[in-house]
């Protein structure tokens, strides 16, 4: 059992949780907690480093997410409960978390569904709207600059799970631009003249989903063709940035039907 804070494992997983810069240049993502590890076993994606409790391995669920991970050939470690708090980014620990590869896809060219986060930098909206998009069956999400690091352990919390399914990636605006150069693309902003449920969204399409404090930058505004909003009462000045891409998001599988599975 690893019960020095002074472990090599431990201190990495400690800067991962900390450093985006690491995050990135190692590739790593930090997940915590029984479920999302399960998703990362249901998902067939292997860590390169698990830690646990030695509590959770007692636990039937526990038990069997252990012996799975080590039928997958994940390298699984015991630690006390002193260093799994210490290399947790909750304040109540799971007893597991697993340190995994950035997973890697292909997504579809050209796409049919794209959403471009623009400057979100709430951990929390921009997880939910990673597990709205994917949901929806949007085929990638495009963060462009300013928009908080997909990494961050907030935002993966958050997503339960979407980083193990949906391609996301930084990237700068024109690479956006031609990623989605094919698609109608529709900015999410209040004023907007069209109603969300007035666009054909059985066309290629791509959502951009401004700020929740500043709206949508310019780049922003000179890609999309228009605005769209969701009609709200006036009492209320304007809706959470994921809440307002996940309706938009469902109005799209209305048109198109379920998302495949």
């Amino acid at each position: 059992m690893i019960t020095s804070l002074a472990n090599d494992k431990v201190k990495y997983v400690r800067k991962l949780q900390n450093q985006k810069d690491l995050r990135h240049a190692d590739r790593r993502l930090v997940l915590e907690g029984v479920r999302l590890v399960e998703e990362v076993t249901r998902a067939s994606l292997i860590p390169s480093l698990v830690l646990h409790t030695e509590d959770l391995s007692k636990d039937g669920r526990g038990k069997g997410l252990l012996v799975t991970l080590r039928a997958m050939g994940a390298p699984t470690f015991p630690v006390s409960d002193e260093v799994m708090v210490s290399c947790s980014d909750t304040m109540t620990p799971q007893g597991i978390l697993a340190v995994l590869p950035f997973p890697e896809f292909a997504p579809p060219d050209p796409p049919s569904l794209v959403v471009i986060a623009d400057r979100l930098r709430d951990p929390g909206n921009l997880g939910t709207l990673l597990r709205s998009a994917l949901a929806a069956g949007a085929e990638q999400v495009l963060l462009a600059p300013g928009t908080v690091d997909f990494s961050n352990p907030k935002v993966v919390r958050s997503a339960m799970g979407a980083h193990l399914w949906l391609p996301v990636r930084h990237a700068e605006w024109d690479a956006v631009a031609e990623t989605v150069a094919g698609c109608d693309t529709w900015l999410a902003a209040g004023g907007g003249r069209k109603a969300y449920t007035e666009v054909d969204w059985t066309r290629p399409s791509a959502l951009i989903v401004g700020s929740e404090a500043h709206g949508a930058g310019d780049r922003a505004r000179a890609l999309a063709q228009g605005r769209i909003a969701i009609p709200i009462r006036p009492v209320v000045d304007s809706l959470n940035a994921a809440v307002a891409a996940s309706v938009i998001l469902f109005e799209v599988v209305r048109q198109r039907g379920l998302p495949a599975s």
